[in-house]
Parts: structure tokens; sequence; C-alpha cells
């Protein structure tokens, strides 16, 4: 429930928390470092921090035509790192353990750059994930308890359906349209498929943290990983890389990896669509490493490989690869 800034200072570049206080919004310093350049990445991942600490609290499950409310379990990572590992266990729903995934992530970016600063600051920073965590579970448990704080107490207001964060757009995961979607992809599946799906999907984020091919892309909703470089007019081929729908839907009960080539609806028109024709796919049933499906994106990104992978025959393994090509469109 708070945003987190950076502002130069005597010399000095100081990070603020701004939050929702008793006499409207209202800024506090957490703590001074030497540069921008040391401030940026703590105030990146504290901003994220917040966001996925606050939203799961701030809006309705309303999966099954329900009006229910998220765990807050992941609030005890904040302060606990014996509790962090729990963020990456779990089978509430996709979405909250999206969530979780992405909050480990970033409690570990923080780790990473906290270990540069002086003593103090880490105190500071620790200070002020305490007060974030506290803040939150009093504002909550009034919110559904109706539990009291004292009225002397200064504390950050929070209001459900109103998270003040400063990441909440579609590409931190957060927002309705990525919730409404990653329900739907689990209306319908079993409990057992969606449990595997909710590991598949952590297994995707994973391996996409690990893979350094800047043109991949994941698709949260239709649990894939592209690396479709199609715009950038190498030879029109890409690689897909899918992991089984929970629901089943569009028949995907298993893993598939796919060499697809874009080919133009009209040749003779530069700015012409282009239709994605498959020319093979590995299948597996049992998931892959995430450490396989990163080195798998990394060395997709050299158009010279994705012309030999497209001429493996059924019953090889793509080189260099343990997934073997089980059907192929082109010969």
């Amino acid at each position: 429930m708070t945003i987190y800034s950076q502002h130069p200072n005597r010399g000095k570049v100081q990070i603020l928390a701004t939050y929702r206080g008793s006499v409207g919004v209202r800024s506090s310093t957490v703590t001074s470092v030497d540069d921008a350049v040391l401030a940026a990445p703590i105030v990146d991942a504290l901003n994220r921090i917040s966001a996925y600490a606050t939203v799961p609290v701030s809006v309705h499950d309303t999966r099954d035509e329900q009006f229910d409310y998220y765990p807050t379990d992941h609030l005890a990572t904040l302060t606990d790192r014996n509790a962090r590992a729990g963020l990456l266990d779990g089978a509430h729903s996709l979405w909250y353990d999206q969530v979780k995934v992405l909050l480990h992530l970033a409690l570990s970016d923080l780790d990473d750059v906290v270990a540069k600063v002086p003593a103090p600051v880490r105190t500071a920073i620790a200070a002020e994930l305490a007060a974030e965590e506290s803040g939150l579970r009093e504002a909550v448990a009034e919110f559904s308890e109706g539990s009291g704080v004292p009225a002397a107490k200064e504390r950050r207001h929070w209001e459900f359906d109103a998270p003040f964060v400063a990441c909440d757009g579609r590409e931190y995961g957060l927002n309705l349209e990525v919730r409404e979607r990653l329900n739907a992809v689990e209306r319908g599946a079993s409990k057992e498929n969606l449990r595997q799906g909710i590991a598949d999907l952590r297994l995707l984020l994973d391996a996409y943290i690990r893979c350094e091919n800047d043109e991949a892309r994941l698709s949260i909703d239709d649990f894939s990983i592209a690396d479709d470089r199609f715009e950038a007019g190498i030879d029109g081929l890409f690689l897909n890389v899918e992991a089984p729908m929970p629901n089943r839907a569009h028949g995907r009960d298993d893993w598939r990896v796919e060499v697809i080539r874009w080919i133009p609806d009209n040749p003779e028109d530069e700015d012409s669509n282009a239709t994605g024709e498959p020319i093979l796919r590995c299948v597996r049933a049992e998931s892959p490493a995430a450490a396989e499906i990163a080195e798998l994106l990394n060395r997709s990104g050299n158009n010279e490989q994705l012309s030999k992978w497209m001429e493996t025959p059924v019953g090889e393994p793509l080189d260099g690869t343990a997934f073997v090509v089980a059907q192929r469109w082109r010969d």
C-alpha cells in the first residue's frame, strides 16, 4: 500500500515511501544511498514487493461466481525469510500462485541489491518492509474481522479495491484482465489438473526468468513462451513452447515444442499479414526442467540453429536438446 521513489538531497539520494495517511497522502524517508544508480533497483524492487503484497488482499476472488478473498499467507514473507519457500508452493489458484512467484522474485532482487549497501541502509529497508507488513495486516484484519486499531496510532491507510501501488498493469500480472484470463484457463479443470497447472505455470515463469533471449515472450494465460522473430525478418521461423492447459483447452494435455514458419498471405506485399504454419512438433508427457526450456530458448535466438532444427526427422531430438520430434508437417 506504498509507492516508492527517489529524490536527490545534499549529495545523497533519498528513498521515499509515499502512502495515504490520516491527513491525506504523505511521504517519509526510508533511507539514503550514495547515488541514483544504486537507488533505482532498490526503488524498483520495493515497488514490486508492495504491489505483489497489496493487490491480492485488495481484490475479490470471483472464481466460481463467488465473492471470496485471497489468502494473506504471503504477507509473512516480507519479514520472515523462512516463509519464502511457501511462495513457491501451494495450489490456491493460477493468479494468486503466479503473484507469489513474482513476489519471491522481487524479494530476491531486493536481497541482491541491498547486499551492496551499508548495514544501516539494510536495517532501514528491513524496517520499511516490517511497516508495510504490519500495516497491511492491521488494515485487512480491521476490514474483514472488524478488529480495531487504537485511534491514537498513526498508520498507513489501505482501501479494499483501491490499492495504493505503483505496479498495477498487465505487464506485472496483477490487473483485472490477467486475473480473469487465468480464471478462465482454470475453469472446468479437475483439482489434479489445476494443481499440476499451477506447478507448470511456476515452471514457465522460472524458465522465462532464466532465459537470456530478449526476443522470448511469455504468454501467461496461453501457458506458452514464444521466440517470434518475424518482425526482425529472420527467415520467418520461430519457436513455441507450450505447457498443458489446466482445462485441457485445444486438446493441450502435454508439453509441446514447435518450430513454425510465418508464410506471408501475399508474398508480393511487404506489409502483408502472415500465417504461422507448423513445421515440426516435439511432445513430452512429463514436465521438462526450467533449465531445459531456458537453454532451448537461448539456442533459438540463432537463426542457423532454427534452420538446423527445422530439418530434424521424426524420432530424433532437436540438436543439443532432449526434445524429440514426434510429428512433421513438411518433408
